[in-house]
């Protein structure tokens, strides 16, 4: 996610820099046709690149609408799994006996739920992104039985929700917990469930492709008819002036694209791996545990 610093020139030439040169190249070869083939060249009317250009400009305008509630619809999903994994811990710390332990454990069995909270919170994140589910972060909050079963598991989260329904069962045979609390408890993992479908469901749902190719085409047809327009009237300075309206046209169609795929792992994804730290330390505190990470820093001018 962009934070609120100042982003580097390169980044931003960087996402247009292509399409920029392509109208650079046109704009030099319609003003070498007008200087050596001036009368051959059709005369445009202003009032049709006006007429594109507004169109254009609609169209982009409802992308870039489209592309920021997708944006938004994830930050909004992190939104309640933030909330939701803090019910967790709370209703597990105040429903089960204080001094409840499973036998043979290395951990109560309340730090080990909260601690396997933790991982699944960075497990769905990497897992959205495409990347290793269970990388060493994660690795540091499981049991080896818990890696065990998750070597054997396609989708590394849901099997994380899985161990958790396991142990609430055990808790309620144990009688650590009455059926009400499991209830409670149950539900809760039920949302953390919800949402996870929610955060796949807008990985995996592409935006229409020949929605964003027409309007790239189109946008390419609005400036060679400016082209056109600009070479009859400013002469040299359509080169400039071409370059310049092109430029914010890209930047506007780029920032839509990127913006309606949240889970790329680019500078603007949602910033799931610095959500799941922030649930790390307040997980750990309501734990007590003697060391709690500090929040994620941002990387330049992006925070991850």
């Amino acid at each position: 996610m962009l934070v609120e610093k100042r982003i580097p020139f390169r980044y931003i030439f960087n996402k247009i820099k292509y399409d920029v040169f392509r109208v650079l190249l046109f704009s030099v070869a319609f003003h070498l046709l007008k200087y050596f083939f001036a009368d051959y060249l059709p005369l445009i009317p202003f009032q049709l690149p006006t007429i594109l250009g507004t169109s254009i400009s609609l169209l982009l305008a409802f992308k870039l609408n489209q592309s920021y509630d997708r944006w938004w619809e994830a930050r909004k999903v992190w939104g309640a799994i933030v909330n939701d994994s803090r019910s967790l811990v709370l209703q597990l710390k105040a429903f089960i006996k204080d001094d409840y332990l499973m036998v043979g454990e290395e951990r109560p069995l309340l730090n080990r739920i909260s601690f396997r909270q933790i991982a699944w919170c960075y497990c769905l994140g990497q897992s959205l992104r495409g990347l290793d589910p269970i990388a060493e972060k994660q690795k540091e909050h499981l049991q080896e039985e818990d890696l065990l079963y998750l070597s054997k598991q396609n989708n590394k989260p849901y099997a994380l929700l899985m161990l958790h329904i396991k142990d609430l069962k055990e808790l309620h045979r144990k009688e650590a917990i009455n059926p009400f609390q499991q209830v409670q408890l149950d539900s809760t993992i039920v949302r953390l469930c919800d949402s996870m479908g929610k955060a796949e469901r807008i990985n995996n749902t592409v935006f229409p492709v020949t929605y964003g190719l027409f309007l790239h085409f189109f946008i390419y047809l609005f400036l060679v008819i400016l082209s056109l327009a600009l070479v009859e009237t400013i002469g040299l300075y359509e080169i400039p002036v071409l370059t310049l309206i092109a430029s914010t046209f890209f930047l506007i169609e780029k920032t839509a694209k990127h913006m309606q795929d949240p889970f790329r792992n680019k500078p603007t994804d949602t910033s799931v791996t610095a959500i799941a730290r922030t649930i790390e330390i307040n997980i750990k505190q309501v734990l007590q545990e003697p060391e709690v990470p500090k929040p994620l820093a941002p990387e330049k001018f992006y925070l991850m």
